[in-house]
């Protein structure tokens, strides 16, 4: 998609060579054998549909032009997709898009997510998510945006919608919105790969810093989400030996880097970086009664005071439970309007059962197993449901 995105400046047109290209390997590979290239098989294949299509369409010289020029440019060769990936991210974040279209597209184009994943991903209905791609892929094409990285000059004010989508598509492949899995580790890597491609373009920038930070703090948990069959393992419950060492040492590190820059600076930390100093704390405690939930809470403090939203409210809440008690962090969360998010209810539950209200956290379960559409969590939810019934 990256390749012919820059070729074509079409992003429709894009998806439909590629998605043809597909078509035809499916049909292909089977009887012929696996290419030796097949990266470079399909977009070679891509470019030639796309050249067929431009010249079924062409009803002006220009529609002929743009086939000619495809047809003549360069073969796109494998080791220039990871550039090809970076000048996607960045045109697609360009600020004649709106802030969340720039987001949404990206994630749509780079990281395959589908339209109802990035809808959960934004807590919006999957057709006004729709509406929304569609209206930023038409925006690029008309307006002509070029497809290429940014000067220097301009990269800042791209800068907080690519770290967006970094940590999106990193969301994504830690936590799946739906499917049989929890995990869609393709994704986590490439998020990781990202950011440090992104960490070699701009290392003076903190938030870049801190979110690889946050994204190898968060993944060295990876191994101990899931058990042996399978089954989702909240953070409480995770076997510590399994979380990756190396990468908390690595994710530590940069997070030094950062702090040893605001010291010599004299400015505060972003949210990036706030949350990778929460990851931390956890990835310090030898378990989890060792956890200090008051240092965890006042890092919650900063961001909310940096950056407000209801769902880090809901994650301070968590903290709130654990320093001042299940009943004042349930009057926090009934203050919240995320009654679509199923881990709104989760969390719901969770502290009407710790306050001792039975029957309302049965409702509260029952409310995130309706909201939630990933298997492994699904499994995890209905397994607090039966046993909340169970002592009800």
């Amino acid at each position: 998609m990256a390749v012919l995105v820059r070729a074509l400046h079409d992003i429709s047109l894009a998806e439909e060579a590629v998605q043809d290209a597909f078509i035809t390997a499916l049909q292909c590979w089977p009887r012929d054998g696996l290419p030796p290239a097949p990266a470079g098989w399909i977009i070679t294949t891509a470019r030639n549909r796309a050249i067929d299509r431009l010249r079924r369409e062409a009803s002006r010289d220009q529609r002929h032009a743009a086939a000619l020029e495809l047809m003549q440019a360069d073969d796109a060769e494998e080791h220039a997709v990871q550039d090809d990936h970076l000048r996607l991210v960045f045109t697609c974040c360009h600020p004649a898009l709106a802030s969340e279209a720039r987001v949404a597209l990206t994630l749509r184009l780079l990281g395959g997510l589908s339209t109802a994943e990035i809808a959960h991903a934004f807590l919006v209905s999957e057709p006004t998510m729709a509406q929304r791609l569609s209206r930023a892929k038409a925006k690029i094409r008309d307006a002509g945006i070029p497809w290429r990285i940014p000067e220097a000059n301009e990269l800042p004010e791209r800068l907080a919608a690519v770290l967006a989508v970094v940590y999106l598509v990193f969301n994504e492949g830690y936590s799946a919105t739906a499917g049989e899995e929890l995990l869609r580790s393709e994704l986590c890597d490439q998020a990781l790969r990202l950011g440090r491609v992104l960490l070699e373009l701009m290392p003076q920038e903190p938030e870049v810093t801190g979110l690889l930070a946050l994204m190898l703090l968060v993944d060295a948990r990876r191994a101990a989400r899931t058990d042996d069959a399978g089954a989702f393992v909240k953070l409480s419950d995770q076997d510590r030996s399994r979380w990756n060492r190396d990468e908390i040492a690595e994710g530590q590190s940069l997070l030094r880097r950062c702090l040893a820059r605001h010291l010599l600076e004299g400015k505060g930390a972003g949210p990036y970086q706030l949350q990778a100093a929460i990851n931390a704390v956890h990835s310090d405690a030898v378990d989890a009664a060792h956890t200090d939930w008051r240092q965890v809470l006042a890092l919650y403090d900063q961001w909310m005071a940096l950056a407000p939203s209801a769902v880090v409210a809901l994650n301070r809440a968590v903290a709130v439970a654990e320093v001042e008690g299940a009943p004042r962090a349930l009057r926090l969360v009934e203050e919240l309007p995320l009654t679509g998010y199923h881990l709104f209810h989760a969390v719901r539950a969770d502290l009407l059962l710790r306050a001792g209200r039975k029957p309302e956290a049965v409702a509260a379960w029952r409310a995130a197993l309706e909201r939630c559409g990933n298997q492994r969590e699904r499994q995890f939810l209905q397994r607090q449901l039966d046993t909340a019934i169970s002592t009800t």
